[in-house]
């Protein structure tokens, strides 16, 4: 049996017995997470989410790049459609991980991951590609200083290690921005 036809058959599983025609299109916790497209980092494992609590949005590295930006503007255009304005009240986590494989591109394709992140090839290194601690820092940083950010946000920078299964909090809870 190919992949594609175990798939089904978990689709079919999952329609029969997991599905849930009540979801909501806003998250339940009103919770956004950014992570890494790695799969040995998939938010709803790691920290055990259960469906329709928190949108995930993932991309190389979880960074903070342009396209992240645009992402999180439709998504709250999306909810405001829905009836609920993103922003006070709502959490945005930033889930960053130990060896991510973005590093290679650090090393081996800077100008590629230049264009990804959004900055010429000479600024890659304030951008912490290679230490998930600091990355995760700065992105926070990043995003606290996007006056096109709802600020009522509450941001917490999280470093997931890959080789313990657990989540440090690298960026504690606070305001996005204070208004």
């Amino acid at each position: 049996m190919d992949f594609l036809q175990t798939l089904a058959q978990r689709n079919s599983t999952f329609a029969e017995t997991g599905f849930d025609a009540g979801l909501k299109i806003i998250p339940s916790r009103k919770t956004m997470i950014v992570g890494c497209v790695d799969p040995r980092v998939d938010p709803m494992d790691v920290l055990k989410l259960a469906p329709g609590e928190v949108a995930v949005i993932r991309n190389v590295g979880g960074r903070v790049n342009p396209a992240l930006l645009e992402t999180m503007a439709i998504l709250r255009t999306v909810s405001r459609v829905g009836g609920s304005e993103v922003g006070e009240g709502w959490n945005l986590i930033l889930l960053h991980h130990t060896d991510c494989g973005i590093t290679g591109c650090l090393h081996h394709a800077p100008q590629l991951l230049a264009k990804h992140m959004g900055v010429t090839p000479e600024e890659l290194p304030a951008l912490a590609i290679d230490d998930p601690y600091q990355a995760v820092a700065v992105d926070v940083a990043a995003l606290k200083a996007n006056p096109n950010l709802p600020g009522g946000f509450t941001v917490t920078g999280l470093v997931y290690d890959v080789a313990t299964g657990r989540i440090d909090t690298v960026v504690p809870a606070g305001p996005l921005r204070s208004e």
